[in-house]
């Protein structure tokens, strides 16, 4: 046990430190605090901390937030921090030097105490009342506290408080958010909370939050209204969850709903980026109310799909319609030409935009360009634009120009490009991989070596690629080699089978998409359990046969995916759906809609 300091010991030690002091904040000397710290971290009585509060006062300080804040802290410890409230907002008490750590602690100290969990929302009121702004670390204090006392009034003010500071996108705050209204006597059968809260997960990325919370609205009973399906939609869109959002779609039939534009837009974007494009076009269609946002959302979706000439079609049909288009409409069309191989047709609008309809480009419309090129293997053409156009390139046009050399083998000039990159970005991780896949691709395996043994040194890691599969209303993730399901065993038995079968049909693996250095044998086994091929091996386990098959890629689908998957198309008779990063692809009989243009 640790016994108490001596008072002598502590007045002697106080007087040391007075002798260091003037008196004056910005006077006192360095080592003066440090020894007051030091003495105040070994406190362990209520008498000391008396005569602590005491010598504060006389070494002037009590405008150091540093300390008064170490002061709160100790006195919760020794369970008297309404000693320390009363001390630090006296009535002679000047807050001016209070900051929002000092509030953070003593509303931390409220909210985990027994029965004084409404003075934290008090010290939160008096926070606000002296112009300090809260952090991402006071809502969670705070909400905590509401949840301890209960009180769902109290919680809905101080959400509406964290909405106006700009709060709820924090994963930590909509955590505690979530668990107050779930603490709240009628909480949970609010609807505008949940709406909130699944919004905010669909901001933070977590999509599979967001659903989860949305399954638990419907247990709860609680009707959702147009904002929350909005939300659940988004949601969807991001995970390529097609099934549970043509769930939506009925439920939104079911509640009669009001299909207001900002919802018709939200069902079109869905349908668009989980692969029914076809059932996007006929929403839009039967739309009474339309959008610019209406119009973008079509034009990208077919864009997406690599259905360049209908996207092209209906812009032509908004212009008639007398539809102003606005930059992002024409960042779907450009992305359209580029997916679509019409650089001819893309140049022009590119020119049309800025001539017509008076757009400026920005740095996104240069990066259509740049990217249209790029994949009509026009490198050198495409590194002229970049040299001549009037703003910086930014580094996503770098990278597109890098992965285009190393494509289509410009590998010195690639090279000189992920040199510069690393250059200009020396803590990016993915500037090191596409230099270390330049010089796979060019065979200089000890060059390769040096650029990920900085990685490493460095601490950064490749984002790996991953594969999403929606089935019986779950989504499930694969990264390559998965071993983690159940079925992993029987996961890679299919895929051994996939294999075989391929072979039979004429299929010989491309091996030059790995990026290692060993023998032909173990990169085609390395091919093989890339996270595409687990996934699908695991659809043709579980679903019926003939059925379509749907995935979402995190990453660009490699050659070597793609060329098996459209043998997989014909040998199992499946229509095979995949979404990478920036397109669809449709595998059907063999054949791919990219028409291996991608």
């Amino acid at each position: 046990m640790q016994t108490s300091i001596p008072t002598p010991k502590l007045l002697f030690f106080l007087r040391t430190i007075a002798t260091s002091a003037t008196g004056s904040y910005s006077t006192q000397s360095a080592a003066s605090e440090r020894g007051f710290l030091t003495l105040l971290h070994s406190c362990n009585t209520f008498s000391n901390l008396l005569q602590l509060q005491t010598q504060i006062l006389k070494l002037g300080f009590h405008n150091n937030p540093l300390i008064l804040t170490k002061f709160i802290a100790k006195s919760s410890d020794l369970n008297s921090i309404h000693y320390a409230h009363c001390f630090l907002f006296s009535p002679h008490s000047n807050t001016d030097f209070y900051d929002a750590f000092l509030f953070n602690t003593i509303i931390k100290a409220y909210a985990q105490s027994g029965d004084l969990k409404l003075k934290a929302l008090w010290v939160f009121k008096l926070m606000l009342e002296c112009q300090v702004l809260p952090n991402n670390f006071t809502y969670p204090f705070v909400l905590k506290a509401c949840a301890g006392i209960g009180d769902l009034n109290l919680g809905k003010s101080v959400h509406g408080s964290l909405l106006k500071f700009g709060f709820d996108g924090n994963n930590h705050v909509l955590n505690t958010l979530v668990h107050m209204y779930c603490s709240c006597k009628g909480g949970i059968e609010i609807g505008l909370p949940w709406s909130a809260m699944i919004g905010g997960y669909v901001r933070l990325g977590r999509s599979n939050d967001a659903v989860d919370l949305f399954r638990q609205m419907q247990i709860q009973g609680v009707c959702p209204d147009e904002i929350t399906m909005v939300a659940v939609l988004c949601a969807c869109t991001d995970l390529g969850a097609l099934e549970l959002g043509r769930w939506v779609e009925s439920l939104i039939e079911k509640r009669k709903l009001n299909k207001s534009v900002e919802l018709n837009n939200a069902l079109i974007d869905m349908f668009a980026k989980c692969g029914d494009v076809d059932k996007a076009l006929k929403l839009f269609r039967t739309m009474n109310e339309r959008s610019i946002v209406s119009w973008t959302s079509v034009i990208v979706g077919l864009a997406m799909h690599g259905r360049g000439l209908q996207a092209v079609s209906l812009f032509q049909e908004m212009i008639r319609d007398g539809v102003e288009p606005d930059g992002v409409v024409f960042i779907g069309l450009l992305s359209a030409c580029s997916h679509s191989g019409f650089v001819g047709e893309g140049k022009e609008f590119f020119d049309l935009m800025k001539k017509e309809f008076a757009i400026l480009p920005k740095i996104e419309h240069y990066g259509c360009m740049v990217d249209m090129l790029c994949r009509a293997g026009h490198v050198r053409e495409a590194v002229e634009f970049v040299q001549k156009m009037p703003i910086e390139p930014n580094s996503i046009i770098w990278r597109t120009l890098v992965n285009a050399c190393r494509t289509h083998s410009e590998l010195k000039l690639g090279e000189s490009l992920a040199k510069q990159l690393i250059q200009n970005e020396p803590t990016l991780e993915a500037n090191y991989v596409l230099l270390s896949n330049i010089y796979a691709k060019m065979s200089h395996w000890e060059e390769k070596t040096k650029a990920r043994e900085v990685m490493d040194k460095k601490g950064m890691r490749k984002i790996p690629g991953s594969t999403m599969i929606e089935l019986n209303n779950k989504i499930y993730r694969f990264v390559a080699g998965d071993m983690s399901h159940n079925q992993f065993k029987e996961i890679f038995e299919m895929v051994d089978e996939m294999g075989r079968e391929m072979k039979r049909a004429g299929y010989v693996p491309s091996t030059s998409e790995v990026m290692l250095d060993i023998d032909e044998e173990d990169k085609e086994d390395n091919l093989n359990r890339h996270s595409e091929k687990l996934a699908i091996a695991f659809a043709l386990m579980n679903t019926p046969p003939g059925t379509p098959i749907r995935i979402v890629k995190n990453l660009r689908v490699c050659n070597d995916c793609h060329s098996p998957t459209k043998f997989i198309s014909k040998i199992y008779n499946r229509e095979i759906i995949a979404r990478d990063r920036s397109r669809f692809h449709h595998f059907k009989d063999g054949l791919c809609s990219c028409k291996d243009f991608w």
